[in-house]
């Protein structure tokens, strides 16, 4: 099994900029895609980034040019990362890191909690 643990939320002004870290231990070999999604208060979930197990990446297209998803894997971790620049208020929402893993049964998306990400106007 995989475990997630996110950081580096908080709160920012319009312009700013945060990076989001999420680190994934345990079965790491078992991970594929890494992804980062986001949900707005009343908004459905969405896809923000996604970078697989070679490194190809691909954007929502409201983040294309402001965002970049990156992956470092080493021996016993795989640590993904979303560098968040220009920041608009309408990326506040709670931001959701995911691994997509390889079990017995089939693939399986593992879910780290969230953390909040706020832009103040």
């Amino acid at each position: 099994q995989v475990q997630l643990v996110e950081s580096g939320g908080g709160l920012v002004q319009a312009g700013g900029s945060l990076r989001l870290s999420c680190a994934a231990s345990g079965r790491i070999i078992s991970i594929n895609d890494m992804s980062w999604y986001r949900q707005a208060q009343g908004k459905e979930r969405e896809l923000v980034a996604r970078i697989t197990s070679g490194g190809s990446t691909d954007y929502a297209d409201s983040v294309k040019g402001r965002f970049a998803i990156s992956r470092l894997n080493t021996k016993s971790t795989v640590t993904v990362y979303l560098q968040m620049n220009s920041l608009k208020p309408e990326d506040t929402g709670v931001y959701y890191c995911t691994a997509d893993t390889s079990a017995a049964t089939g693939r399986i998306v593992m879910w780290a909690p969230g953390t909040q990400v706020t832009v103040s106007s």
